[in-house]
């Protein structure tokens, strides 16, 4: 792994936030496992089952797709084909996080390579038999204090129920309210919405009658421990339509006929200011995942499905959208804490600025296609030149893996190198300390 704490400075600060709780206020983690905390199956289950960062990279190298997601391969020989391919990744930020992941996880210290990848797979699957290693003692070894969820409006939360009864679990684990498909007027609306009418017992006939499911779901969430919404679709709105107009372009679709390409964007950007006035009254977190093409292979979508690695970065947006959304919640005087993600670093300049323009905005920790040491330094470079590194959020795993929790000690060792420049006194160490933890506890464990 290549050396990130250069600096005397930089390792002071480190060793006073190395092991401050973890609060991950954004991941893709699976409730149910988190429930059922099975013990897992092997070193190949834990790396490789749904985690499409790993899978782009086997791809990338020239990984025949049967050993990363086909069915029938045995996951050891997926395993042996991702070694193959992530020892010699140099640069990436795979290959340091899977150091990071056998030596603070398993104590392996080995550097991992084709040559000893069978002694690695032995002693790895030997410490998650004898340890029985699952996703709780993941959150004990990371000290993981609370964990949001990324759930559907229409999500039952079955399993976050039974989490928050069980009392032997330590870390808060929460939904966010996720509204992907509230928002995008695809052929499965119509269907949508009669789930979503069936789930908040409210006959959904009117845009009404729609607002008022969304705010009993909204409560039902909050009631569950909700803090957080989240949205991450391709584009954003330029249009925010008057209500009499969102209504008609609403009753269009529930009686399925054709908008308009400005009425569904209209409506869209209606929707948008709609959930933030909501969240604001609710004193919910608002998160915008912005600047991400999805799904850009439409046969390995069909053949294999969402979330499977083939996503990208997506064209700068126009700012005049994103500012006008915001403008017209603050306008109204409800825009709720606001986080701004961008998987497209060219819009740092514009989404800092306007961050700035608006109280209680901030501009979100490197995300996605930007996590990596290079891209944590280049936000911090940014957003110190432009705004205050002291008001970042601090970092999130967006992960479906268990093991991502290194990913939180990787950036707090950027963080410490970054932050080392400007000395070792008590409020740089101050500053290292409120993003790394006490920014989100001060909103979210209050």
């Amino acid at each position: 792994m290549e050396k990130i704490i250069t600096t005397e400075n930089a390792e002071k600060i480190y060793s006073e936030i190395k092991d401050l709780p973890i609060i991950d206020y954004h991941c893709h983690l699976s409730p149910k496992e988190i429930y059922e905390n099975r013990i897992f199956g092997d070193l190949g289950e834990m790396w490789l089952a749904g985690d499409h960062y790993k899978w782009r990279l086997m791809r990338f190298y020239g990984i025949d797709e049967k050993y990363i997601t086909g069915k029938e391969t045995p996951m050891k020989e997926k395993y042996e084909k991702f070694v193959e391919a992530v020892s010699t990744a140099y640069g990436n930020p795979i290959q340091d996080w899977c150091a990071l992941e056998l030596d603070l996880v398993f104590g392996i210290k080995k550097r991992l390579c084709k040559e000893n990848a069978e002694e690695i797979w032995n002693e790895a699957n030997e410490k998650i038999k004898k340890d029985g290693l699952c996703p709780r003692k993941m959150f004990e070894m990371f000290n993981v204090e609370y964990v949001a969820t990324t759930d559907d409006v229409c999500d039952s939360l079955e399993y976050h129920k039974l989490i928050r009864e069980d009392k032997t679990l330590k870390t808060k684990v929460v939904p966010s309210f996720r509204v992907d498909k509230l928002v995008v007027f695809d052929e499965n609306y119509p269907d949508y919405i009669k789930k979503l009418a069936a789930v908040s017992g409210i006959d959904i006939d009117s845009l009404d009658s729609f607002e008022n499911a969304v705010r009993n779901r909204m409560d039902f969430f909050v009631q569950n421990g909700c803090k957080f919404s989240d949205v991450g679709i391709q584009g954003f709105p330029n249009i925010i339509a008057e209500r009499k107009c969102a209504e008609e372009a609403f009753f269009k679709i529930i009686n399925k006929k054709p908008l308009s390409a400005d009425e569904a964007e209209g409506l869209q950007g209606y929707l948008f200011v709609f959930l933030g006035e909501e969240y604001a009254k609710r004193g919910m977190i608002m998160q915008l995942h912005l600047g991400a093409k999805r799904n850009s292979n439409t046969k390995m979508l069909a053949t294999i499905g969402r979330d499977s690695g083939f996503d990208c970065v997506g064209s700068p947006l126009d700012i005049n959208s994103v500012t006008n959304v915001l403008d017209k919640m603050y306008t109204d005087g409800n825009l709720p804490l606001t986080i701004v993600y961008t998987l497209n670093p060219t819009m740092y300049y514009e989404l800092i600025t306007m961050c700035g323009a608006f109280p209680g905005s901030v501009i979100g920790v490197p995300w996605w296609f930007c996590d990596h040491k290079k891209g944590i330094f280049e936000l911090f470079e940014t957003f110190s030149a432009l705004g205050h590194i002291g008001a970042l959020f601090g970092m999130l795993t967006d992960s479906r893996s268990f093991l991502s929790y290194v990913r939180h000690d990787y950036f707090r060792m950027i963080l410490s190198e970054y932050l080392g420049r400007f000395g070792d006194g008590k409020d740089v160490i101050e500053t290292a300390k409120k993003i790394s933890y006490f920014n989100a506890a001060g909103h979210i464990l209050k």
